[in-house]
C-alpha cells in the first residue's frame, strides 16, 4: 500500500458536432423568445467565457422533443465510441496493448448504462476477459478528481498492475426544451460533451498521485445534481456556487492538506475544474491566485465548455507539458455537495 501511484498516458476525445457561443446565443434566443427572461439571460453567453463546445449532436437536434429512452440510446452509442477513443490514444501514448489492462474505473454521470459502459467496451478495445471493472455513477463534476483518486487506490493496492481511467459526460444530451427554468436556461450557456482517458500504474514514470480527499458540506443536498423528470435528467445547480466557492472551498482544502501533512504554501499550481467564468474568479479569489494560475482552465473552459466530470482531465492534459516541478492541488465540485482533493507531485 505504500507504493506511489503514477499517471502514465492521459488521452481526450471530443465528438464531431462544434457549437459555436454565438450560434447557441441566436439559437436559444429563438426556442425560448416566448419566455419573457430570455432578453435578460441572453448575456450568460457572451460573459460565460465560452468560445466553442463539442456536441454528439447537431444543434438542430435539441429543438425538438426528445424522449428519455432516445436520449439515453444516444448516450450509450456516443458514450461508448468517445471512450473507446480516448482509450485507444492513452493506450499508444504508453505503448502498451489492451491486454496490459488489469483494472478499468468508468466515471460518466450523464446517461445510465446496464451493461456498463466499460462491460460495452471490453471487446471493442480488446481487454482481457478477467479485467476487474468498477463503474461509478453520481459524482457529476467532481468524478474527474475522484475517479482518478479511485483509480490510484487500485493501482497502490496491487502494484505492478495497470488501471485504465475513463470518464465521459454528454451534458448536451440532458437538455429539456420544456424546462424553461433559469438553470436550464443558464446550462446551455456552459455544458458541452467529451471523454478523457488514463493509464495508471506504479512504475517509475509518470506524474505522481500523492494525497487525495474529499468534503462534503453538511445540508448542501440541493447545491448541484440532478431531478429525474418524464423527458430525462433536470439540470439541478444553485446560482449561490460561486460564493460557496469563495467562502468555503480554502478551509475545507486546508484541512485536507494539514491532515496529509502538508500547507497551501506547499503547492506550486492548481489544476481546477473549469465550473465557468464565475467559479474561475471565485477560486482565484479564495486562494489568493494570479488570473495567469488558471490560464489552463480558463482556456479548457474557452475551447471545450463545461464537460462535467471530463473538464478537469481536459485541463491536465493542457498542463502537462509546462507543468513546474513540485506540488499540484488538483480540485473540483459536485453534487453532494462534495470537494474532491488530490496532489500531483511532479519531479
Amino acid at each position: 500500500m505504500n507504493a506511489t501511484a503514477r499517471l502514465v498516458s492521459l488521452a481526450t476525445a471530443v465528438p464531431a458536432h462544434v457549437l459555436r457561443q454565438t450560434e447557441v446565443m441566436h439559437w436559444a434566443r429563438g426556442l425560448f423568445r416566448t419566455d419573457g427572461e430570455i432578453e435578460r439571460l441572453l448575456p450568460a453567453y457572451a460573459n460565460a467565457g465560452i468560445e466553442t463546445r463539442y456536441s454528439c449532436v447537431p444543434l438542430e437536434w435539441y429543438g425538438q422533443p426528445h424522449g428519455w429512452a432516445e436520449k439515453n440510446r444516444l448516450y450509450i452509442e456516443n458514450a461508448v465510441e468517445l471512450l473507446e477513443r480516448a482509450a485507444q490514444g492513452a493506450l499508444e501514448r504508453a505503448g502498451l496493448a489492451p491486454g496490459a489492462v488489469d483494472s478499468v474505473v468508468t466515471v460518466s454521470t450523464s446517461g445510465i448504462a446496464a451493461p456498463s459502459l466499460d462491460a460495452l467496451l471490453v471487446d471493442r478495445l480488446g481487454l482481457r476477459p478477467e479485467v476487474r471493472r468498477l463503474p461509478i455513477f453520481g459524482l457529476g463534476c467532481a468524478g474527474g478528481v475522484l475517479g482518478l483518486t479511485r483509480a490510484a487506490a487500485l493501482a497502490r493496492a496491487s502494484p505492478g498492475e495497470t488501471v485504465l481511467f475513463l470518464v465521459v459526460e454528454l451534458c448536451g444530451l440532458t437538455f429539456r426544451r420544456s424546462d424553461k427554468r433559469k438553470c436550464n436556461v443558464i446550462a446551455t450557456a456552459l455544458f458541452g460533451d467529451g471523454a478523457a482517458a488514463a493509464l495508471v500504474d506504479t512504475g517509475s514514470r509518470g506524474l505522481a498521485l500523492g494525497a487525495s480527499g474529499e468534503y462534503r458540506w453538511p445540508n448542501s443536498l440541493e447545491v448541484m445534481g440532478w431531478r429525474v423528470e418524464d423527458d430525462g435528467l433536470g439540470v439541478l445547480f444553485s446560482r449561490d456556487i460561486p460564493e460557496l466557492v469563495r467562502r468555503d472551498l480554502r478551509p475545507a482544502a486546508e484541512r485536507f492538506l494539514v491532515a496529509n501533512g502538508l500547507r497551501l504554501s506547499d503547492i506550486a499550481g492548481f489544476i481546477c475544474h473549469p465550473g465557468g467564468a464565475k467559479v474561475l474568479s471565485a477560486l482565484e479569489d479564495a486562494f489568493g491566485l494570479e488570473p495567469e494560475a488558471l490560464a489552463d482552465a480558463r482556456a479548457t473552459l474557452r475551447d471545450f465548455g463545461n464537460i462535467s466530470a471530463a473538464s478537469v482531465l481536459f485541463v491536465l492534459e493542457r498542463s502537462l507539458a509546462r507543468m513546474a516541478p513540485g506540488r499540484h492541488l488538483m480540485s473540483a465540485l459536485g453534487p453532494g455537495f462534495t470537494a474532491g482533493f488530490l496532489v500531483l507531485e511532479a519531479g
